[in-house]
């Protein structure tokens, strides 16, 4: 299996349930394995033919930054959604991590969605 990783990506977002943390910007932590729709070999050395990760990163930013959002889940969800919508990805896990119970070093949520289900919906 092909899978491109963007590991530890750092995004400012006004994410949170209480409104005194929506209120303020946190960074948060994204990880996106992405199984792109060719495998490496077909891709002929052509980024055209692949997944650009350089793209999806900015992607990602631009999503995270389009509004609030009070769940995590939710956000995951959106950003899994928009590389099957934008790129030629089979499928996609997005994990994000907050830093917000000081009991923890982090809470995550983990979303995999793949084109096949995507279209089911």
């Amino acid at each position: 299996m092909n899978e491109i990783v963007i590991h530890g990506l750092k995004v400012e977002a006004h994410i949170g349930v209480p409104d005194e943390e929506l209120a303020s910007a946190q960074e948060i932590h994204f990880d996106l394995t992405i199984t792109p729709l060719i495998g490496f070999g077909d891709a002929g050395d052509d980024l055209a033919r692949t997944v650009d990760y350089a793209a999806v990163v900015s992607s990602v930013e631009e999503i995270v930054r389009a509004r609030p959002r009070r769940l995590i889940e939710t956000l995951a969800h959106e950003v899994a959604t928009g590389v099957l919508e934008r790129y030629a990805a089979a499928s996609v896990t997005v994990e994000i991590r907050k830093f917000i119970l000081p009991q923890t070093d982090w809470v995550a949520v983990r979303c995999s969605l793949d084109r096949v289900s995507e279209a089911a919906d």
